[in-house]
């Protein structure tokens, strides 16, 4: 099993990427989740895109995107691990990364993410902890969470 992790900006995503990219996140957020919802959001643009290959395809994905995107701090969202790689601790190893690669470039600085109140837990393993009241987006119960620069 060959794993690889990638970071590249929107620009410097293949159109093979890019496409498996928009077809986990479809098949996991729209399918999976019975959530219809415009996931095309014209925040990719302005995003690093956080993935990892496992034998050339797409296992693991967020993307991360900078402060005054989708918050005032920076964010780190469409947290997704493949289906057929469930099991095997990337959500975890991805989550790791993305970290890595928001305090590399912006910094220790908080980061801000909107959580899926059923995995509260998962995001409390990174050092995020709830703010707020939970909402509902899209259908499904959110939370805001942060990480505070000194997690």
């Amino acid at each position: 099993m060959g794993k690889i992790y990638a970071i590249k900006s929107f620009k410097e995503l293949s159109n093979e990427e890019l496409y498996q990219i928009l077809k986990l996140r479809s098949e996991v957020f729209v399918v999976e989740q019975h959530c219809v919802f415009q996931d095309m959001d014209n925040k990719d643009q302005e995003s690093l895109h956080v993935m990892c290959y496992i034998d050339d395809k797409l296992a693991a994905y967020t993307r991360v995107l900078p402060e005054g995107l989708s918050f005032e701090e920076v964010s780190i969202g469409r947290v997704i691990t493949s289906p057929l790689y469930r099991g095997l601790g990337l959500g975890k190893e991805i989550m790791e990364q993305s970290i890595a690669v928001c305090e590399k470039l912006f910094g220790i600085t908080p980061i801000r993410i909107g959580a899926q109140l059923y995995l509260k837990k998962f995001y409390n393993e990174f050092g995020f902890v709830e703010i707020g009241d939970v909402y509902i987006e899209d259908g499904i119960v959110h939370i805001e969470m942060v990480r505070n620069s000194n997690n």
